[in-house]
């Protein structure tokens, strides 16, 4: 089975730029897109989802922003769509979507980025803890859990290309890779960094500035974090650089588990 998930920039532009022909290419089973930025009705009236996938979009409240949409071939069982808690409680910003096939979970998140000011780096970091405890039950189940998408945060100094120069950036704050260390262990696996290893600097995001694409200064902040169950099962797993960048500012992440 394959798993893609991919920070769109917006489905719109993607549709624009080619996302059709990665739909078809990648030829995934579940696709969970991040930064959708879309409401249902302002997607193109001559464009349909591609045909064979369950579509299951989760909106922000305000047009053009956030958002995330599933699709799969597989059945899906049930959705559900926030994390609870106070921090956003109604999930009006579309951030969490989850989506049952059988035995198997999927949780598409798009985290906050806290980058323009003050007040949204305190929202994420409330959202962040939030989060986390929403997803800890979900280790403690037998059956296979995905959790992925665009956690706004660079792990190790592995995962960004100017560690020293970031080190007041948000999304390299060290109380947040301090807080992603604390997932880890919890119990989730990142199988991305534990098929390269420690030591490869393989990114998922660049910045439009700076020529940042063309000398490879990015960021890897586009996860699969997977339980004990989900783990067992992985075949592999890739950043597609080459032509996902046609698209948006961020390259999809494949994974690929056995059935």
């Amino acid at each position: 089975m394959r798993f893609v998930s991919w920070n769109v920039n917006g489905i719109r532009a993607a549709i624009r730029k080619g996302i059709d022909g990665y739909f078809d290419s990648i030829d995934a089973d579940v696709w969970m897109l991040q930064e959708v930025r879309c409401l249902p009705e302002q997607l193109p009236k001559d464009w349909n989802w591609p045909e064979g996938y369950e579509v299951h979009l989760h909106a922000a409240e305000k047009k053009g922003y956030s958002g995330v949409t599933t699709l799969s071939r597989l059945k899906t069982d049930a959705t559900s769509t926030g994390k609870g808690g106070i921090i956003d409680g109604d999930d009006s910003e579309g951030r969490v979507l989850v989506t049952k096939h059988g035995e198997l979970t999927c949780i598409n998140t798009y985290l906050p980025s806290g980058s323009n000011k003050e007040e949204r780096q305190a929202f994420k970091e409330a959202w962040m803890e939030e989060w986390r405890e929403f997803i800890r039950p979900y280790l403690e189940v037998s059956t296979p859990v995905i959790v992925c998408g665009d956690l706004n945060i660079a792990h190790t100094e592995d995962d960004i290309w100017n560690p020293k120069g970031n080190a007041k950036s948000s999304g390299f704050l060290p109380h947040e890779r301090a807080w992603f260390s604390e997932v880890l262990n919890d119990g989730w696996h990142d199988v991305f960094r534990q098929q390269v290893g420690d030591g490869e600097k393989i990114f998922s995001w660049w910045s439009n500035r700076g020529q940042a694409r063309i000398k490879d200064r990015g960021w890897r902040i586009d996860y699969f974090l997977l339980n004990d169950a989900a783990a067992k099962r992985v075949k592999s797993i890739r950043i597609e650089r080459q032509g996902g960048l046609d698209v948006s500012d961020h390259a999809p992440v494949i994974l690929d588990l056995t059935d």
